[in-house]
């Protein structure tokens, strides 16, 4: 089981958000080997293949790495 972050950011709203996913390594009885990602328990896709943002149900998605959301300045901060 290994823990990974992203960070997402929406490049058609600006919307930003995190998101902690817990990985599970699987083999197969045919020897594929796959990956399930969950968080708060729920089984999930990969963040990988996100391509809709929460807030405006668009996109397109940039994955970034974590902390990147948490540390940007909002559009108000830039005018005064």
């Amino acid at each position: 089981m290994v823990h990974e972050a992203y960070a997402f950011v929406c490049l058609h709203c600006g919307h930003g958000w995190e998101e902690e996913y817990e990985i599970r390594h699987t083999t197969d009885l045919a020897g594929h080997r796959r990956a399930d990602y969950f968080t708060h328990g729920l089984r999930v896709p990969s963040p990988l293949t996100l391509s809709d943002c929460p807030s405006c149900n668009r996109g397109p998605i940039r994955i970034l790495h974590p902390g990147r959301v948490k540390a940007a300045r909002t559009w108000p901060d830039y005018l005064g």
